[in-house]
């Protein structure tokens, strides 16, 4: 091993950290709301603008695919998720000396879909309990794991969009 190699750093670690740590966050503020606001009730933070609530989402981030209610629908899910993370878990594994945005993105993006993932399993729904507001339209309630998958979403973007400007010039 000459000395570059041995001074180079592997980024895995903190790919894996970062993923456990939305899926830790995740998984207690979910927890947190579930004892202390009762299933459809909410607590409001901002009058008019958010509220903390405690509804339950069959679908996918921000309630899509809520309303199919087909029986296969949560399998198809759990599969998807599954299929999702198993690429991204590798793709991560491989990417051990490179910091990235592109990486810390997918990274953001494991962890929510941990976090979603687990709950699907072992509820068949996921917690969603940020409500935010704005006149008389609602946005869909959705958690802290939808919140890093949008994230990461935005960080994998912007890495296209820069990329993009530096094949131009």
């Amino acid at each position: 091993m000459n000395g570059t190699q041995r001074w180079r750093r592997d980024y895995r670690e903190l790919y894996f950290f970062l993923a456990g740590s939305v899926l830790i966050m995740d998984q207690v503020t979910k927890l947190i709301v579930a004892k202390t606001i009762h299933l459809n009730d909410a607590i409001t933070i901002i009058p008019g603008f958010f509220r903390i609530s405690h509804v339950l989402n069959r679908g996918a981030a921000f309630s899509l695919f809520a309303e199919i209610r087909s029986p296969l629908a949560p399998l198809g899910l759990l599969l998807f998720s599954a299929i999702v993370m198993t690429v991204i878990t590798v793709i991560l594994a491989k990417s051990a000396k490179v910091l990235s945005r592109t990486n810390v993105g997918l990274a953001l993006i494991l962890g929510g879909a941990l976090g979603n993932f687990l709950d699907r399993l072992l509820m068949g729904s996921v917690v969603d309990f940020l409500a935010f507001q704005l006149g008389s339209y609602h946005w869909p309630d959705f958690n802290l794991a939808d919140s890093a998958i949008m994230i990461g979403s935005a960080l994998l973007l912007l890495d296209v969009a820069l990329h993009r400007d530096e094949v131009k010039a």
